[in-house]
């Protein structure tokens, strides 16, 4: 007997999906790897990862370069995909935001995981130093420091 038809209301079937704790959500989630993540770049990505005592987790930045709204997130979708078919594998355990870099063509699925997988072996190959990055600061501190007596004097005005 066929199965009766889906009403709408029932959940659709999961399980093969990337589950909402396998990804970065919020803006500060975001910050936070950017701030003290390390970086790895490739051919067709840059990976920004942070250590993490739990298991991987995925952000996506696509941007405009990368083409209009239909490439991105076709873009996102390729990405999405190989992160989750490599993520049982991957080394370590780290927060990751994928960038993909610009270009012509068709981002192919095997491509992405092959660089993903060798992007994350070299991050994952790194010294931890305790910091979570290589220990750049970035911005400046104290507020004041570097600028000029030019930067502080008010325009002058003409006759």
């Amino acid at each position: 007997m066929p199965p009766a038809p889906r009403s709408g209301t029932e959940p659709a079937a999961t399980g093969f999906g990337l589950p909402r704790t396998a990804r970065l959500r919020s803006q500060r989630e975001f910050r936070r790897v950017y701030g003290r993540g390390t970086r790895a770049h490739g051919k067709l990505l840059i990976v920004v990862a942070l250590r993490t005592r739990g298991g991987h987790r995925l952000g996506l930045a696509v941007s405009r370069e990368n083409g209009t709204a239909v490439r991105r997130n076709k873009l996102k979708r390729v990405l999405r995909e190989a992160f989750r078919l490599e993520r049982p594998t991957l080394a370590g355990a780290f927060d990751l935001v994928l960038i993909p870099r610009p270009r012509e063509g068709k981002l192919l699925l095997a491509e992405a995981r092959h660089e993903l997988v060798q992007l994350v072996a070299r991050l994952a190959a790194e010294p931890q130093d305790g910091r979570g990055g290589k220990g750049r600061r970035r911005g400046r501190r104290g507020g004041r420091e570097g600028r000029s007596a030019r930067d502080e004097a008010p325009e002058a005005s003409g006759p």
